[in-house]
């Protein structure tokens, strides 16, 4: 499978890395280089994580990295990850999920 990174994700991993970054610019670039990596091991075993809890779909999943949701979704017919967010309930950083 391939995988692909929605804007809505891209938008808010950004958001979370300057974050990180305003006190540890080292750490921001280490948590994003580690997250993506991580996303990554998805491709050989897509189904591994937890069937999401915001919908009430098996192909989409919940990664959880670091207290953080990764929600993305398994397209079988097209062999295809779309990771569509990512969900921070302490900053309260997401994205209105019924609009993916």
């Amino acid at each position: 499978m391939k995988l692909e990174f929605r804007d809505s994700f891209v938008d808010k991993l950004n958001q979370q890395v300057a974050y990180i970054a305003e006190d540890k610019p080292s750490v921001a670039r280490k948590f994003k280089a580690k997250l993506i990596q991580s996303l990554k091991l998805l491709t050989s075993q897509p189904y591994k994580n937890r069937r999401s809890i915001y919908f009430e779909d098996d192909q989409i999943r919940d990664f959880i990295f670091k207290g953080y949701a990764i929600v993305n979704k398994i397209d079988e017919r097209r062999q295809m990850i779309s990771v569509l967010a990512l969900i921070n309930h302490e900053r309260n950083i997401g994205v209105n999920l019924q609009s993916e």
